[in-house]
This record gives structure tokens, sequence and C-alpha cells, in this order.
């Protein structure tokens, strides 16, 4: 006789008391065994070794694990990082013992709280503007359209930069089933792109976003990381901003958008494919600041949509790994959006040359939908929306 074991991944909680409702459970025992289904391991970075030895202690004798780097028990170093392996009932218990302790403990319960609870909740959203609106759900993954009005960009540099030319593609890419349209005016590739100054971007886009905002029916995004260029769009009554510099590159920015309090994406960049450190630490790290700069400057903490900078500041190797761990920036709590569109790395995988690689890109928008992205960055609208319908139905259905 065969009992048919399996392994099941029980991601949250609302996941656990569908499954024990299923085997039939008593509705207390479901209450009570949910937490204990659910297993989360949590990287904390530079905790004081004092700290970390208390919140060691406090976790083992919950029944969890913590792993420390040898010399934190006897303070022969000054800072550790800790990883936590514990059930979501482990956690809560440790986390109201630990906002009783000394030594900076209450912080690093907060920050695990709040860390947790990303990992728990899909960010929905909804964004309303006086003429359209947008809603982030977990049931359906939102569709950004690219038009590039730029005469240099890597995949569709010289096509768009017309007016006539631009309304049309805007317009066939709504059609297919974008969500939302991103115009650039100025090509932040990252190889060989030409910087241009403020005044030739405006010069590039104004003219078209003006006619776009009045006739195309989704959200506009407009891609530049010049505050100067964003306040101008934002004027003729543009929704969102898509910084490539996630608010780090023109220290006006922020204010910028705070001032017209629309949705951000604050993207990760780097001049430089070097890192220190672990690339998702660093990448975290980074977003992080982010957010600290825009809700320093008014912006609401409801607000931000981050981007990994998928091929911005990372070699192709570095991508793929990025690709693989990306619901580490879950944590974050922000909704994901991920730009892969026919981007170097998966012409390098696959050999193919840039107008050949639709399949690679579906490839990775399904895998972003498996790790919790939510909106995806696309030139190629009808495939990708049609690869990103399928994937929404098999990965975020209920029950």
């Amino acid at each position: 006789m065969s009992f048919n074991p399996r392994i099941i991944q029980i991601d949250n909680e609302q996941q656990a008391r569908e499954i024990l409702a299923r085997l039939g459970c008593d509705p207390a025992g479901i209450k009570i065994m949910a937490g204990k289904a659910v297993f989360k391991t949590v990287m904390l970075e530079n905790v004081p070794s004092k700290a970390a030895n208390l919140l060691k202690q406090t976790f083992l004798a919950k029944g969890a694990e913590v792993a420390v780097a040898r010399g934190t028990a006897d303070l022969s170093v000054e800072t550790t990082d800790v990883v936590v392996c514990a059930t979501l009932k482990q956690y809560r218990l440790a986390l109201s013992q630990l906002k009783a302790q000394p030594w900076g403990l209450p912080k690093v319960a907060e920050e695990l709280e709040m860390v947790l609870a990303a990992s728990e909740n899909f960010p929905v959203r909804h964004f309303s503007w006086t003429d359209r609106q947008l809603s982030l759900s977990p049931e359906r993954t939102i569709i950004m359209g690219i038009l590039n009005v730029t005469p240099d960009s890597f995949s569709d540099g010289g096509r768009y930069n017309n007016l006539d030319a631009a309304l049309k593609q805007a317009e066939k890419m709504v059609r297919d089933g974008a969500d939302i349209i991103d115009i650039g005016a100025e090509s932040t590739r990252p190889y060989g792109a030409t910087k241009i100054s403020a005044e030739e971007e405006m010069e590039r886009l104004l003219p078209i976003l003006e006619k776009l905002v009045s006739t195309v029916p989704v959200p506009i995004s407009v891609d530049t990381y010049k505050a100067v260029v964003a306040e101008e769009a934002l004027k003729l009554g543009v929704h969102i901003i898509n910084d490539v510099w996630g608010l780090q590159g023109d220290p006006r920015m922020a204010k910028v958008v705070a001032k017209y309090q629309v949705p951000v994406v604050v993207m990760h960049n780097k001049t430089e494919a070097v890192y220190e450190r672990d690339i998702m630490a660093e990448i975290c790290a980074f977003l992080r600041h982010s957010l600290e700069i825009g809700m320093a400057a008014g912006i609401h903490p409801g607000h931000f949509i981050v981007d990994p900078g998928i091929g911005f500041g990372k070699t192709p190797d570095q991508n793929l790994t990025v690709m693989a761990r990306l619901d580490e920036l879950r944590s974050l709590g922000c909704p994901i959006l991920l730009g892969t569109s026919r981007k170097r790395f998966i012409g390098e995988v696959l050999n193919l040359p840039v107008d050949d690689r639709i399949e690679g890109t579906g490839a990775t928008v399904a895998l972003g939908i498996v790790k919790g992205v939510s909106i995806v960055r696309v030139h190629d609208v009808k495939q990708i929306t049609r690869i990103a319908r399928m994937s929404d139905a098999m990965v975020r259905r209920r029950g």
C-alpha cells in the first residue's frame, strides 16, 4: 500500500488555511496550525553582536534556528549578519519578546515584522487620476508598453520619433493589451547610449507627449531621470514617472514627484557591474535608500514601484542571478516592475539578435510572474500579454 507522499510548498498563511480546510481540520485547529505551517528564512545585515546573541537565544527558545558569524558569541566581532529560520508562529512569539529587549532589538523586531508582512501580502494598489485609473492586484499582471521616441534606442531607435508614428504605435499597443504606455526620449541603454541635455530631451518628448496624453486612454509613464523633464511632463498630465536612477540621479526629482503625488518607478542602477557584497543585498539596499529619499521628500509610501534594473550595471551572468532571486524584492513591500524585453542577456543565452528575442523575453516574464512581479515592461505587447495572461491563470489562481 502506498500513502502517496509528496512535498508541498506553502508560501503564506492564507494558503496554509486553505490546505488545512481541505483536510477537514477543525476551524479552531486551523487557526492554531496555520502559522506553524509557513516557514520563512530571513537575512539581517550588520546586527551588533550583543543584539545578535540575544536575538539568537530568543528564537532558539521558541524552537527556531538562527545562524550568526563565528566570533559573535564571544563578541570578537562587532557586528554580524544573521539568518533566522522559523515558522510564522515562532516569529510572532519571538518578536513580541524582542520588542521589550535592549540593544536596538525593538527596531530589529519592527523590521522583521515589516518584511514578513510584505512576504505574506501581495502589494495591492489602486491609482486614480482625474482622467483614468489603474489597479495592481494578485490576479492580473500589468503590461507596460515601451514607446521610444529616440533615434538610438537599442531595439527600436528611430522608428517612432515623429508624432504620427508614435501615436500609431501607442494606439496599437493599447489594442494589443497594454495597460500603460511608457514613453522615453533619451536612450538609457546600458551599452553606448548618448547622453543628451534636458532641453533636447524635451524637444523630442513634449510635442508627442501632449498629443499622447489627450488621445491614449491608458495611463502614460515618462522614462526620465531629469527633474526638469519630469516636471514639464507632469504639467502636461503624465500619470507616472519612471526613473532609471531611482531618485538618486537628480536630487530634485523626489520633490517633483512629491509635488504632483504620482506613482514613481525607482530602478536600481550602477555605472559599473562591480559588487562588493551579495548582489541582491546591494540592490535591496539601493532601493531602500530610494524609498527613504522619496518619503523624506513627501512621496506617499503607496506610490513606489521598484525595478531591479535588469541590464543596468550588471553582467549577463549577474542578470541571470537577479532573475533567479527576484522574489527577494518582495521584502520591500512594493509592487515590482520587470524590464527584460529583448535585452542583451537574453541574446547571449540564446545567441539571437535583438529583433528575435520574443520567446526569451516571454520566459523571463513568466518567471517574473511566478516570483511576484506586478508589471512587465515590454516591446512586443501582443505576444507578452498572452504569456502574462496564461501565467496569471496558472500562478495566481486561488484554491
